[in-house]
């Protein structure tokens, strides 16, 4: 396909990846396995645990980069944001002589720390900001960025944060229920089902898989939420199975296994239908569920992310978190952009390019309504962990 990206750049280092035209420096939280203490949508759960940590500037570049993470929150957030900091000078280690300096700014998990990052970030130059990552600090960034026509590239998962300008690199909802209904309909099936919580995330999960299903000629043959009460819908739909090719249960993995047993429990066979789910399904608990077995999800193929956490083991010592890779793909980003498109690098035109870029966790693109589209492996349910069935696309279609 051809684009604007039809060049490649060489990190240095032992990988290389390839975009539709653009090589990024070596796409439920949707796929974040693993991750408590976050939500769907990359809320913060836990207080801020401290003062803010002093801004930091690491690089060399011309190209000013503003990084926004919550490094002095408590708990898992600050776990998570010292990984994708981490990450994010990995990203820039490894891309060979990159133009850019990153400002990385602490928001100490707050909007009024998100809104005194970025401000300090664009005096001191920006052309761009990375983050935040949670969704309830994105407008105040937005507020700022908007008034100077720069770009925001954040880490939360609720796309009702997108918008003019503000574009998402997450592994969001939406994408693994286009994926993985996609799938199944090639194969197919017709006739769904869905079990779904009764949250922020369902309500995403409802609105795509609806619109999934009809895109396709499917009916929708029961759909459930549930809150506290999980086998009063599990009893629902389970009259309705026999009618249904498919059941999607979207939830984490410990929710997973427990519908699932809720469906047994009413008198479900669930052998006699496709499982589908997303990528909260990549989770130990998944795999060793026997009523689980065979279900399908769409997620990113893992071999890019194995790789990854690999280098930064032999980098930093430790285990990267789920998320680490956005860091990473959004300066690998920033960096190859810097390199070759000139004045116009983080322009909507250039960062909405159709052909799309590739990073550590497959092909991405971002949509001008500030969302994303991710190219996903469908993957099987076993014993031994996720196994691919459908391989990640090479390029986005027409």
């Amino acid at each position: 396909m051809e684009g604007p990206f039809n060049r490649t750049s060489q990190p240095s280092g032992t990988t290389r990846r390839t975009a539709l035209g653009l090589v990024l420096g070596a796409p439920l939280l949707g796929a974040c396995a693993g991750m408590q203490g976050f939500n769907s949508f990359g809320s913060q759960a836990d207080a801020p645990a401290g003062p803010p940590q002093e801004g930091v500037a690491v690089g060399t570049g011309q190209v000013k980069v503003g990084l926004i993470l919550p490094l002095s929150a408590s708990g898992n957030a600050g776990v998570a944001a010292q990984s994708m900091k981490n990450a994010a000078e990995m990203a820039l280690a490894e891309f060979q002589n990159p133009n850019i300096q990153l400002l990385i700014k602490d928001d100490g998990g707050s909007p009024q720390g998100a809104s005194q990052g970025t401000q300090q970030a664009l005096g001191e130059g920006a052309e761009i900001i990375l983050g935040p990552l949670f969704a309830v600090s994105v407008p105040a960034v937005a507020q700022l960025t908007r008034a100077r026509g720069t770009s925001v590239i954040a880490f939360s998962t609720d796309s009702s944060v997108a918008g003019r300008g503000v574009y998402l690199l997450s592994f969001l909802p939406e994408s693994d229920i286009n994926r993985i209904i996609d799938y199944a309909a090639g194969t197919g099936k017709r006739s769904f089902a869905a079990l779904v919580p009764d949250n922020a995330y369902g309500n995403v999960v409802e609105a795509a898989f609806k619109q999934a299903v009809g895109r396709k000629g499917g009916r929708v043959i029961a759909f459930e939420k549930y809150g506290a009460d999980r086998a009063t819908a599990a009893r629902t739909v389970a009259q309705s199975l026999g009618q249904a090719d498919a059941l999607l249960i979207a939830d984490d993995g410990d929710s997973v296994v427990a519908t699932a047993d809720a469906l047994t429990a009413a008198g479900s066979n669930l052998r006699n239908i496709q499982l589908l789910g997303t990528g909260l399904w990549d989770n130990p608990r998944v795999f060793a569920s026997p009523a689980l077995q065979g279900g399908l999800y769409a997620a990113p193929d893992p071999a890019g992310f194995r790789g990854f956490a690999g280098r930064y083991r032999a980098k930093f010592g430790a285990e990267p978190v789920r998320t680490a890779t956005l860091a990473y793909d959004a300066v690998a980003l920033v960096a190859a952009l810097a390199r070759t498109q000139g004045p116009q690098r983080f322009a909507p035109e250039t960062l909405t390019n159709s052909s799309g870029f590739a990073g550590i966790d497959g092909l991405f693109r971002f949509r001008a309504d500030g969302t994303n589209e991710r190219g996903l492996a469908v993957m099987k349910v076993t014993t031994g962990g996720g196994q691919p069935v459908a391989g990640s696309p090479k390029s986005f279609g027409a």
